[in-house]
Parts: structure tokens; C-alpha cells; sequence
């Protein structure tokens, strides 16, 4: 702990000096099971040997040129993105904020390309987009955004999951151009809509010319099962796409992809990053990629998050205090009655890192390469301490 840094986060006090696979050691020599990822980034684990190899090989080769120049690199990684999404285009930066950025960049482009003065994105309650000026004001989360006035004009925002909230926004703001939408919330709970949810919202924009824009920051590279998590609806394409978080596996790396009526929107000079789509962050997430696809882990992703949801739903349910548990490959949620921020601290003492979003909702983002035994773990691990948490605290029945 020092001055000299900014205190803009709410630090644990606790630092790790090394990692491997799902599991980090402390600067005392204590182990940890990571359920968290790094808030979903390490989707490999720690130092998994192909992306170190990777980062290794190319540090010693080239790390940075500019974006004046060819990256092969990056066109390896582009065509590799979009064969794998069925997109046409990507651009590379360094966050999922920057990817967001460059996605609302091409609505409100695609807005004026038809004669739109101020466009309007739509966005959703509960969401979460990135933390520069434009993706906070895009976020449904009015804390996050206090102190920071005046916030971009241009969003217009509706209930999550809720087909005829949209359509009536849409009918009331003809200057809509685009909908920006999770496919789960992550920070949001973990909120899964039901399953018609995004193809309504595909249908809609189709519908109305608008641009579906789809955050898969969280979702994507493998998360839930699938490289996407728009696929587990296979009639289903958006227009735009952004990425990050587990593409690089700690290396910093966002991608926002373009389809459909988004191809073309963006031309030289219209936007740009200094050090995005650099070789040595292409390289490992080239790694990473072809590490998911070698070793099977969609499938993977698929069996054994399924198996782990049915555990949790069946040590909690019933269970006073419990309002839902919630999931989708790796991706899970376990919602309370109360506010359970302190169980990030007891669970560290257990040795395990989770995470509490939305102040009640016990968040896992597991590596996708754990084990069987170690699924096991973790469930057990959490399910103890929800239980030991409930029972000393004053809680509601969900009714």
C-alpha cells in the first residue's frame, strides 16, 4: 500500500506473487483457488504455458511498431475472430471500454450516414459498459456515475430482458439508431434473459434498420459455452461486437467487430489506437484462441457448468435467504436477500477468491480450464460459506 498510487479501488489487503492454472500464492505462501479470473480475463488460468510461450517468442522478436504499418499479426487475428463469429471486420484496442467506445462510434456514424443529427443508442437498465465518459453514461448503474456531470447526451435506457419496453422506445425516439445490450449482465448480477430475448432484439433492429450491438466484454471467448454467447442462438448475427477480458489472458486486448450494415461505417481516420492490435498482444491472443479450440473447452465450458448450476441450485435451494441462483457456462450468480459484501473477505480466508456485484449477489467466473475436482471445490467451498453467512444473519424468505 502507497500514496503515490490513486486510491480509485477498494483494494484487498492481500498480493500475490505468482500463479498457475486456477490457482494464485500469496506474498506469505498461501494458496488460493481463483473463482474470479481476474473478473473473467484469465480464462486459462494463470500463466498457461501456450500464451506464455507466445508472449516469450514474440517479446524477443517485436513487441510494438505503430498502426501506420502492417501488423501480420493482427490480420492473422482478424481473420481468426471473424471466421470464428461470422463477422466481417474487427478493430483492435486495449479494453472492453475502448471496444464499447468504438461501438458507439460507429452508430452514431451510421446515424449521420442517415441524415440522424443526434443519434440515439439504446441501452439497458442494470448494464454495464466501461468506465470513459460515453460507455458510463451507456452503463445502468446510476452509483458509478455520480460526480461525473454532464454525462454524454445521446442514450436512451430501457428495462433489461423486456421486448415491449424496447419497441415503445424505439417508437418514441425516431432518432434510435442502435441497441447496445449484454447478452448476460455480468456486473448487472448475472442476469440471464430468457432465451427469445436476443433474437426479439435482433428482429427488432432488423425491423427498424437499427444496429444490434452486443457486449460480449464478459461473455465472450469461450465464457458460456460457446466462442460467442450470441451462438447459442444460431440464427442470430449482430452488427457490431465488442470483446476483451478473456481474449488476451491478461494481456491487455479489446476487439470491436463489425457485420451487416456496421461493415464500412469507420474509415481511415475516423478512429485509432496507439498501441491496439500491437504483436505482442496478438500473439497471445492467437494463443489463446487456438488453445480453446485445441483442448475441447467449449465442450468442456458446456458439461461441466451445467453440472456445477445444478449443484448450487441443489445445496441452496430452499434455503432462507436464497432469492435464485443463477447461471450460464461459467458464468454464475447466487443472488441473496441481503447485502453479502463481507463473504468476498470470508471466503479469502478460506482461500478463495469470489466476487459480490450489485451488493447481494455472490458472483463466479471460474477459469475455463478447471478440473472436475476443482468445480467440486468451489461449489462446495461457496455453498458452505452462503450457508454459515445466512445463519447468522437476519434474512427473508423469498416468497
Amino acid at each position: 500500500m502507497t500514496d503515490s498510487v490513486m486510491p480509485t479501488y477498494g483494494r484487498l489487503d492481500i498480493a500475490f506473487a505468482k500463479g498457475q492454472g486456477a490457482w494464485l500464492t500469496d506474498t506469505n505462501g498461501k494458496q488460493y483457488l481463483d473463482a474470479l479470473s481476474g473478473i473473467a480475463v484469465c480464462n486459462l488460468g494463470h500463466c498457461h504455458p501456450a500464451v506464455t510461450k507466445a508472449i516469450q517468442h514474440q517479446a524477443e522478436t517485436l513487441v510494438h511498431t505503430s498502426n501506420v504499418y502492417q501488423i501480420p499479426l493482427q490480420n492473422q487475428l482478424a481473420d481468426k475472430l471473424t471466421s470464428l463469429s461470422g463477422m466481417k471486420q474487427a478493430f483492435f484496442c486495449n479494453s472492453g471500454a475502448e471496444a464499447n467506445e468504438a461501438a458507439i462510434k460507429i452508430a452514431r456514424k451510421y446515424g449521420h450516414s442517415k441524415g440522424i443529427d443526434k443519434p440515439v443508442i439504446i441501452v439497458m437498465d442494470g448494464s454495464f459498459h466501461g468506465r470513459t465518459m460515453a460507455t458510463l453514461t451507456a452503463t445502468g448503474n446510476a452509483k458509478v456515475q455520480v460526480g461525473f456531470d454532464p454525462l454524454v447526451p445521446g442514450f436512451v435506457r430501457v428495462p433489461y430482458n423486456d421486448l415491449d419496453a424496447l419497441r415503445m422506445a424505439i417508437g418514441h425516439w425516431p432518432e434510435a439508431v442502435a441497441v447496445l445490450v449484454e447478452p448476460v449482465q455480468g456486473e448487472g448480477g448475472v442476469k440471464v434473459p430468457e432465451p427469445e430475448f436476443l433474437a426479439g432484439v435482433r428482429a427488432i433492429c432488423t425491423q427498424r434498420k437499427l444496429l444490434m450491438m452486443l457486449d460480449e466484454v464478459q461473455t465472450g471467448v469461450g465464457r458460456t459455452g460457446q466462442w460467442f454467447a450470441f451462438q447459442h442462438n444460431e440464427a442470430l448475427v449482430p452488427d457490431v461486437m465488442s470483446l476483451a477480458k478473456g481474449l488476451g489472458n491478461g494481456m491487455p486486448i479489446g476487439a470491436c467487430l463489425v457485420s451487416g450494415a456496421a461493415v464500412g461505417v469507420l474509415q481511415a481516420g475516423n478512429h485509432g489506437s496507439t498501441f491496439g492490435g500491437n504483436p505482442l498482444a496478438c500473439s497471445a491472443a492467437l494463443a489463446v484462441l487456438e488453445t480453446i479450440e485445441n483442448d475441447k473447452l467449449l465442450a468442456h465450458v458446456q458439461t461441466l457448468g451445467a453440472d456445477m448450476l445444478s449443484q448450487f441450485k441443489s445445496r441452496l435451494k430452499g434455503q432462507v435467504g436464497v432469492k435464485e441462483v443463477r447461471g450460464f457456462g461459467f458464468m454464475f450468480g447466487i443472488e441473496l436477500t441481503v447485502p453479502c459484501a463481507e463473504l468476498v473477505k470470508l471466503a479469502l480466508a478460506d482461500g478463495l477468491l469470489i466476487n459480490v456485484t450489485a451488493d447481494s449477489v455472490i458472483r463466479l467466473l471460474p477459469p475455463l480450464v478447471i478440473n472436475a475436482e476443482e468445480a467440486a471445490l468451489i461449489v462446495d467451498k461457496v455453498c458452505k460459506l452462503v450457508l454459515e453467512f445466512l445463519s447468522t444473519h437476519a434474512v427473508e424468505s423469498v416468497a
